[in-house]
């Protein structure tokens, strides 16, 4: 026996199962799409004050504790390009050009860099909970990425990060409205500022290509590359070594202690033994040696095997809003977990994307990144250095508890991606 397809609702969306006899459906569909518009603002309104709430609370108590600030070589940066410096040519810089400007801004007129740095993160996520709350009915995902900042810890107010993440979740706001070129531009700018939205812009077209055509489809793309290329340009042509050098030091980077592939590299040091070696440099912590290099090398793999199949997987299957959110937010998801760097910043990234996807699985989703963010607030900053001095055996099991949470993130998100298998009953 065949279901009927409107018998369930897929992830459990409320629109899709409606009870009750002797009622219209459209007539109750259309009502809780009422109610939902309506309580979207209050849900906005409420994901504001609570990262606002939060944002107040990190200065305080055990959670201004031990930071580890990377805002003093941003001020290094801001300071001298008011000076009149050139970046790349006359300083080194380890970003792409897009992420000067939250650099140069807080140097401007002078006066408290940090204050003024924090100030500009801050508004960049109230922007990202309004994103979110206008690009999904889910209620609670605009409370979630409201609390971030509390769940997180304070390596949120020194990094630079929730720039780039505003910038992709814009570009995948403006996606989701069927606003097109107008995404491409944007996912253009994120690219500039942090390279990781790059990952967002294979689905972006092949979504473009199914709603609109192929042309349609290779016009977003040519923009993307196009507002990529003419914020790069200027600086290739002042000082190609210097961006050359930028991009090179990112990519050209060792396993960094807090990856998967360490974690499982400090498990077996705690287990069986294993001597590991740590190195400083490219401005992290790293584990160095023959199995370090193998992991990195295995990493790599994995990341780019995972990409390649979210990317594939979305093209295949139907074009709808559940699945582009759900392949956006494992394609970042896969970077993070995969990658032979895991700083804790790059949890930023997921934290505007998660919350898109709808349903019962995207509540879970969410639910297992905030399980994520709580256990790197559970040793960052304030163990850190007890991993990277000492290889401390507690925070190296937090670790690897983290990084398998964001692997069981990845899984959970691309099974949303994934063809769906026939169902006989």
């Amino acid at each position: 026996m065949t279901r009927r397809p409107e018998a369930t609702a897929p992830d459990g969306d409320a629109a899709s199962s409606v009870a009750g006899a002797g009622r219209d459906p459209d007539s109750v569909e259309r009502g809780s799409g009422r109610a939902r518009s309506l309580a979207r603002p209050s849900s906005a309104a409420l994901g504001v004050a609570l990262f606002l709430l939060s944002w107040g609370l990190l200065h305080h108590g055990f959670l201004a504790r031990s930071q580890i600030r990377d805002t003093p070589i941003y001020e290094r940066y801001g300071e001298a390009m008011v000076d009149g410096q050139v970046p790349y040519r006359d300083f080194d810089v380890e970003y792409p050009p897009a992420a000067l400007p939250v650099f140069l801004l807080p140097a401007l007129g002078g006066g408290d860099y940090d204050r003024r740095f924090e100030g500009l993160m801050a508004g960049l996520g109230v922007a990202c909970v309004l994103l979110v709350a206008a690009s999904t009915t889910a209620l609670w995902a605009p409370i979630l990425v409201g609390l971030f900042p509390l769940l997180l810890g304070s390596v949120v107010l020194s990094r630079f990060d929730l720039w780039p993440a505003a910038l992709a979740a814009l570009a995948v706001a403006l996606l989701l409205a069927g606003r097109f070129r107008l995404s491409s531009a944007a996912l253009g700018v994120a690219t500039a500022a942090k390279l990781y939205p790059a990952v967002l812009a294979p689905i972006l077209v092949a979504h473009i290509w199914r709603e609109r055509g192929r042309r349609e489809a290779l016009v977003c793309a040519a923009i993307a590359t196009a507002v990529f290329a003419a914020i790069l340009a200027p600086f290739v042509v002042v000082s190609p070594g210097g961006v050359w050098h930028a991009f090179w030091v990112q990519a050209g980077r060792p396993l960094q202690l807090e990856s998967l592939g360490a974690s499982l590299l400090l498990a077996a040091h705690h287990a069986f033994g294993l001597d590991l070696t740590m190195e400083s440099s490219h401005g992290s912590q790293n584990l160095a040696g023959g199995a370090a290099d193998a992991l990195a090398v295995a990493s790599t793999v994995a990341q780019v095997a995972a990409l390649a199949a979210i990317w594939i997987w979305y093209a295949r299957g139907p074009a709808t809003r559940d699945r582009l959110a759900a392949a956006c937010a494992a394609a970042a998801c896969a970077f993070v977990a995969f990658g032979k760097v895991l700083s804790p910043q790059f949890l930023i990234w997921l934290v505007p994307l998660v919350p898109l996807v709808r349903g019962r699985r995207g509540l879970a989703a969410s639910g297992v990144l905030a399980a994520a963010l709580v256990l790197t607030q559970l040793w960052f900053p304030s163990r850190y250095w007890r991993l990277a001095l000492e290889f401390d055996g507690v925070v190296s099991w937090l670790v690897l508890a983290r990084d398998l949470t964001l692997v069981a993130l990845t899984v959970l998100l691309i099974a949303r991606v994934a063809p769906a298998r026939s169902r006989n009953a």
